[in-house]
C-alpha cells in the first residue's frame, strides 16, 4: 500500500470538469511502478479562478501539472515561456515549475503521432482529411506537418469557423499546406485519402452507436487506409468499426492519451517511464466502463 507523507512530491491535472478524467490512473500507475514518492490528483479549477490557482500551486511546490478543458489557451499568458510546438497549436496541456517560473509545452502533437510513426509510411506523399476545425484539429495539423504531410484537408460544417481556422495558420509556414472544406465534399476527399481522421466528439460515450460520416461515405475509404479516432471510450468507436470493415488501419485515441501523457510524466521525472503500464491501466479501465 502506498503512504502519502509530507514529503510526497505533487503532480495534477486542471480542469472545468476534471471528474472523468484519466490521467491520475495512467500516471499513478506508472509512478508506483517505478517506487517514486510522487502523487498525481485532479485538481478542478474553474475560468475564474485559474490565475489565483497558479499562484497557490508555485505558494505549495506543485513540481508540474497537465491542463485539460477549458484552460488550454487561457494559461498561456500566466506562463513565463511556452515550447514552439505550443506555439504553433495555440494552446497549452503540459506545465513544469523551473526556478525562473513556469513552462509548458504541448505533448498532445507528440501522443498523436506516436503510433503512426510506428506504421513506418512515406508521409510527404501521403494525403490526410481531417474531420472536425476545432482544438483537437489543431494539434492534429500540428503533428501531421512535422510528419512531412504536404497537404491536410481539414473539414468541417460552419463555412466561417473553417475559415478562422485557415486564417489562424496565417503567420506560419504551414498556412499554405492547409485546405478546407465543407461536409458535402467529403466523399471525393476520402476516395483519395490515405489518412483518415476524426477529431470531433461525435460518438464519445455514451451516444456510442453515432458516427462522424455514415457507412455508406466509408465504403469510399480505400483498403489499406488509415482511420484514426481521437476518442478513446468507447474501444472500438462506431466510426473505427465501419472503417475496418472496409479494410482500414485502424487506431484509437487510448493509445494518443496514453503517449502524450508519458511525455508529459518524463518531462517532470526526467526519466524513461512505463509506457506498457500506463497503456495496461488504462484499458483496464475502458473495459470496465463498457462492461
Amino acid at each position: 500500500m502506498r503512504v502519502i507523507t509530507g514529503k510526497t512530491k505533487l503532480l495534477g491535472v486542471i480542469g472545468d470538469p476534471i471528474e472523468h478524467s484519466l490521467s491520475p490512473v495512467m500516471h499513478n500507475a506508472a509512478i508506483s511502478e517505478l517506487g517514486l514518492d510522487y502523487v498525481y490528483v485532479p485538481l478542478p479549477v474553474k475560468t475564474e479562478d485559474l490565475k489565483r490557482a497558479i499562484a497557490g500551486f508555485e505558494a505549495i511546490g506543485l513540481i508540474g501539472f497537465n491542463v485539460t478543458i477549458p484552460h488550454k489557451q487561457a494559461i498561456i499568458p500566466l506562463l513565463l515561456e511556452i515550447s514552439p510546438a505550443a506555439q504553433m497549436v495555440g494552446a497549452v496541456n503540459t506545465v513544469w515549475r523551473t526556478e525562473r517560473g513556469w513552462s509548458g509545452t504541448n505533448t498532445d502533437v507528440e501522443g498523436f503521432i506516436a503510433p503512426l510513426k510506428a506504421l513506418s509510411q512515406d508521409w510527404h506523399k501521403i494525403t490526410p482529411v481531417i474531420l472536425g476545425n476545432g482544438g483537437a484539429a489543431r494539434a492534429v495539423v500540428t503533428g501531421l506537418s512535422q510528419l512531412g504531410c504536404l497537404k491536410l484537408h481539414v473539414v468541417g460544417r460552419d463555412r466561417q469557423k473553417l475559415e478562422q481556422f485557415k486564417q489562424s495558420w496565417q503567420n506560419l509556414p504551414i498556412y499554405d499546406s492547409i485546405a478546407v472544406h465543407g461536409w458535402t465534399e467529403l466523399p471525393e476527399l476520402i476516395s483519395g485519402s490515405e489518412l483518415l481522421v476524426n477529431t470531433t466528439p461525435v460518438g464519445m460515450y455514451p451516444d456510442v452507436e453515432r458516427s462522424p460520416i455514415d457507412a455508406a461515405l466509408l465504403e469510399q475509404l480505400q483498403p489499406g487506409a488509415i482511420a484514426y479516432d481521437l476518442i478513446y471510450t468507447p474501444n472500438p468507436t462506431q466510426f473505427l468499426k465501419l472503417a475496418r470493415q472496409q479494410g482500414a488501419i485502424a487506431i484509437d485515441g487510448l493509445e494518443m492519451l496514453v503517449q502524450q501523457g508519458a511525455a508529459a510524466l518524463q518531462i517532470w521525472l526526467q526519466q524513461p517511464v512505463p509506457i506498457d503500464i500506463m497503456r495496461q491501466s488504462l484499458k483496464e479501465i475502458v473495459y470496465r466502463r463498457e462492461i
